[in-house]
Parts: C-alpha cells; structure tokens; sequence
C-alpha cells in the first residue's frame, strides 16, 4: 500500500508538474487562461495511439514527432484565436474554452468514445528502496525530471530565458527594453504546448485513452496553477507534487477515493488559499492606482 502511494504519487505529481508549469509559463508571460492547455495533451497521446496502432510508427518516433504536432498546433491556434485578442482576457478565456471543446469534438468524431490503451515499452519491475517500480513507471518519472531540467536550464541560463522571466515579472518594463514582447509571448506558448505534449506522450503506456480524458488533469492543474501562485514556475512545481501525493493517498486509503480525488485537491488549495491568498510562491496583487 505504502508502496503504491509513493509512486504513484511521484508519477502523478511529475505529470501534473509538466502541465502546470507549462500552464503558469504562459500565463506569466501573457497572462493567458490556457482552458485548452490539456486539450494539447490529449492531442499528443491520441497522435501517439494514432502513430503506434495505425502507421507503425515505433513509440520512440512517434513520441517527438507528436510533440512536434502539437506544438505547431499550438501556435497556429495561437495565432490565429488567441493573438487577436490577448489584450481581452475574457475573450481569450472563452477562445480557448472553445478551441478545447472542438479538439474534443474532433476527438470524439475520428476516434469515437471508446477506450484506447496501448501495452509498456518496457516491462517489468525494479526493487528500489523496498519499493516495487515499474520500469515504465520509472521512464516515465526519469523523462519528466529530465524535460523540467532542460526547461529550467534554458530559462535560468539562457539569454531568451531571461526575456522570457524579465516579461513574465514585468511586460511593459521588458517592452521599454527593446525586448519584443509578442515575439516571447509565442516562445512561452511553443514551449507551454510542448510541455502538454511531452505529459501526454508519457502518459500512453500508463493510462487509457478517451475523449473527455482532458478535464479530470485541467481540474488538477488550476488546483496546482493557484496553490502555487499565480504565474509561479517553482511554487507549479511544489504545488503539483502536493497534490499528486494528496490524491494518491484519496484513491488508496479513502472508500470511493477515485471518485473523491477532485474534491479533496480542491479542498487542499482553498485551505492554503484561506492562510495565504496569493498562494504559496505567488506575489500579492495590489490594486492599481
């Protein structure tokens, strides 16, 4: 049991840390609601299921060619949907509401409703500490640590990583620099989305497929996006293992705990919320003058 709690709870801590940093990446830069940030990464594992099942194409392949995908993806409908109207931050949030539910329609359309799983790459266990992992539970926690590192190296050590936390902090300073803003702001989107798609392509070999399979990680990652902090890359990163350890714990200890998971992380953030309403990494916003 102990055993179970821990990995899984490091499994979906790490995916939830994929999705939400990428979520409060883009939300720091240009203050975008993402509501079809998940939606992404449903796109890839279905590119992935697609790519395996009906192409052949080997999952070590087709894993970075869906990533691809869905980061052309995202910035096309970037460009199109969301730029027009960035400044409206309500009409962003209905576009992008909109642009989830019809990658769900389509979904719906070219795949119908039935449940798609796909066997492990690799099979087996490994004893590590007394406790029993999967190997491909293990490449899927080694591949995530791995493409948070890369992305925290490139934004601490790089210098369009600096531009990216200079607009994320402060837009109107960055853009009195010279810094182009709109040209940052689709950076953060390719890598926010490719973050989405590297969470759905590990998460194939683990999880079923369907439709809907996007709502149940959104619900989840806003839950991580506010304990943390509004636009907090580090506090994304603490708040999704938070949750990932507290809903694992819901599913294995509680009667009914899957069914129970949503409500309890929600309940996790509004009582840090209560404490600290700025969240637990996030500035507090004053009002402006």
């Amino acid at each position: 049991m102990a055993s179970d709690i821990i990995v899984n709870g490091l499994i979906s801590g790490s995916i939830y840390a994929l999705l939400a940093i990428g979520f409060s990446l883009i939300f720091g830069v240009a203050r975008i609601v993402n509501i079809a940030h998940t939606a992404f990464y449903m796109v890839a594992a279905y590119a992935i299921h697609f790519g395996l099942h009906n192409l052949g194409i080997p999952y070590l392949l087709s894993m970075p060619l869906a990533v691809l995908l869905v980061v052309g993806l995202g910035l096309a409908c970037y460009k199109l949907f969301i730029d027009p109207i960035r400044e409206h931050e309500a009409a962003v949030l209905i576009a992008t509401i909109a642009l989830a539910m019809v990658f769900q329609e389509v979904t719906l359309m070219l795949f119908k409703g039935h449940y798609r799983g796909t066997p492990p790459l690799l099979e087996g266990f490994l004893t590590v500490l007394g406790v029993k992992v999967a190997y491909q539970q293990l490449l899927t926690f080694l591949v995530v640590l791995l493409v948070l590192s890369l992305v925290w190296l490139f934004l601490e050590h790089t210098r369009l990583g600096l531009a990216i936390r200079t607009t994320a902090q402060d837009r109107e300073v960055a853009n009195l620099m010279g810094m182009d803003v709109a040209r940052i702001a689709m950076l953060a989107m390719a890598i926010s989305v490719g973050m989405a798609g590297v969470a759905g392509a590990v998460v194939v070999p683990l999880f079923v497929l369907d439709p809907f399979m996007w709502l149940a990680p959104l619900i989840m990652v806003m839950a991580v996006v506010v304990l943390g902090g509004l636009g907090s890359i580090k506090g994304s990163f603490l708040g999704a293992y938070i949750l990932g350890f507290a809903e694992s714990l819901v599913v294995f200890l509680l009667p009914m705990g899957s069914f129970l998971k949503g409500s309890v992380a929600l309940s996790v953030m509004i009582a840090v919320l209560l404490l600290r309403p700025e969240g637990l990494f996030g500035i507090a916003f004053e009002e402006e003058r």
